[in-house]
């Protein structure tokens, strides 16, 4: 059996509901950063002892939102540690913006990965780019290095794109079939 966490900060819900989304699909543990960047403390024995851990942060002004890397900076004590060293990593990021510079937000958390002496898992999944893609369509966002989410400003949760969460499900089933597949 291996244990997935997803721990995630989420602004105004939307990211929330692809961290749930992900966390589905990879039958994964959910941790929520607070609005103060910080965890409750049994949640970093909870990553230590994940066999994989997906981020998941809004993208703002081009990067994760300042929770979030609250949280990463935090992470440096499992870095003195290398608790999480070959751990499984994966990734995902929101914005309001089809762009709004999600791929540097996600840059930065395989980044992150790294550091930690992570193993990356890419979305995996071909884009959806013909003519006749639309918005419900798997990966219409084009993603390869993790997971790509859009969902407007003046949207309610709800209004996620379909598409987007769907892609979000399999993303988090691919996370634990290959978490599975390394453990073995």
């Amino acid at each position: 059996m291996t244990k997935v966490v997803v721990v995630y900060h989420s602004g105004y819900g939307h990211t929330q509901r692809v961290a749930e989304t992900v966390a589905a699909g990879a039958n994964a543990e959910l941790i929520a950063i607070d609005a103060e960047g910080n965890l409750p403390e049994a949640a970093w024995d909870t990553l230590n002892a994940a066999d994989a851990i997906v981020f998941g942060a809004p993208t703002y002004m081009g990067s994760p939102s300042w929770q979030f890397k609250k949280f990463a900076d935090a992470s440096s004590k499992a870095w003195f540690t290398q608790a999480w060293k070959d751990k499984v990593f994966g990734g995902f990021t929101n914005s309001a913006s089809f762009n709004g510079d999600k791929q540097v937000s996600l840059i930065y958390l395989n980044t992150l990965a790294s550091q930690h002496g992570g193993i990356w898992v890419s979305l995996g999944l071909p884009p959806s780019n013909a003519k006749a893609a639309t918005r419900n369509d798997i990966n219409n966002l084009g993603g390869s290095v993790g997971l790509l989410v859009q969902s407007p400003s003046d949207a309610s949760v709800d209004e996620i794109p379909q598409g987007d969460l769907d892609t979000a499900k399999l993303y988090g089933q691919r996370i634990a079939d290959v978490t599975r597949k390394l453990k073995i």
